[in-house]
């Protein structure tokens, strides 16, 4: 949640209070200074503790008394404000894009150990049937953002991806996005020693959705790891 108090104009309030004070600030103080009632800003302390944007200590009193609970702000650049992931996904992919073949290579590669680190292991010493790592595949996907759905029998012989996570991209640089989606899928397969691989993906083969291919493996690839 990190961030998340650019939501709430209060909480901001409250976070520009502490970063301005010269010392920790009880909730007492901050409430005064904030101009709320101090359990309104108790609630908003808290809050911002989870986000990790302020921290909470306690502080000794100099002479006799109970010691009391103070906040400060968390050292380090705010955490709040906007991101600009798909600026950087963008610049990098262009980046990418200009090496031609190699480029496509490289994003092949990358996909592949993705996927291969992603998708859920089998337990030792078994490997899955083809309906087994077809379902493990899908969960995959499917935890990923695809929205797949399967289609043409036990097990697939086709996956439609009713939802692409990175849609914007795959318009600009499909050339290098959808060849990824691909490897991924098939890294994820050689991981679990599949009897099955994904032969081919068709980038918005359909309105609303792209199919991705699957077939039985070749022997070799299924049998890699003894």
């Amino acid at each position: 949640m990190a961030g998340s108090h650019t939501t709430s104009p209060r909480r901001g309030e409250v976070l520009a209070v502490l970063r301005a004070a010269d010392a920790p600030l009880g909730v007492t103080e901050t409430a005064e200074r904030v101009g709320v009632h101090p359990n309104t800003v108790r609630f908003h302390l808290d809050a911002l503790v989870d986000e990790g944007a302020v921290e909470r200590r306690t502080q000794q009193p100099s002479g006799r008394g109970r010691p009391r609970t103070v906040y400060t702000p968390r050292p380090g650049m705010d955490r709040g404000g906007t991101r600009g992931y798909q600026l950087l996904a963008r610049m990098l992919l262009s980046r990418l894009a200009g090496t031609g073949s190699e480029g496509r290579s490289a994003a092949m590669e990358t996909g592949r150990a993705w996927g291969r680190f992603l998708v859920e292991q089998p337990e030792p010493y078994r490997r899955p049937t083809p309906e087994d790592a077809a379902a493990r595949l899908v969960a995959l996907l499917d935890d990923l953002g695809f929205a797949p759905d399967t289609e043409g029998g036990t097990p697939p012989a086709r996956i439609r991806l009713r939802h692409c996570p990175f849609l914007e991209l795959a318009e600009e640089h499909g050339q290098l996005v959808c060849p990824l989606h691909l490897a991924l899928m098939q890294g994820a397969l050689d991981e679990l020693r599949a009897p099955l691989t994904a032969t081919g993906l068709e980038p918005f083969a359909e309105p609303g959705a792209c199919l991705a291919h699957l077939a039985p493996a070749p022997q070799q690839t299924a049998e890699r790891h003894p």
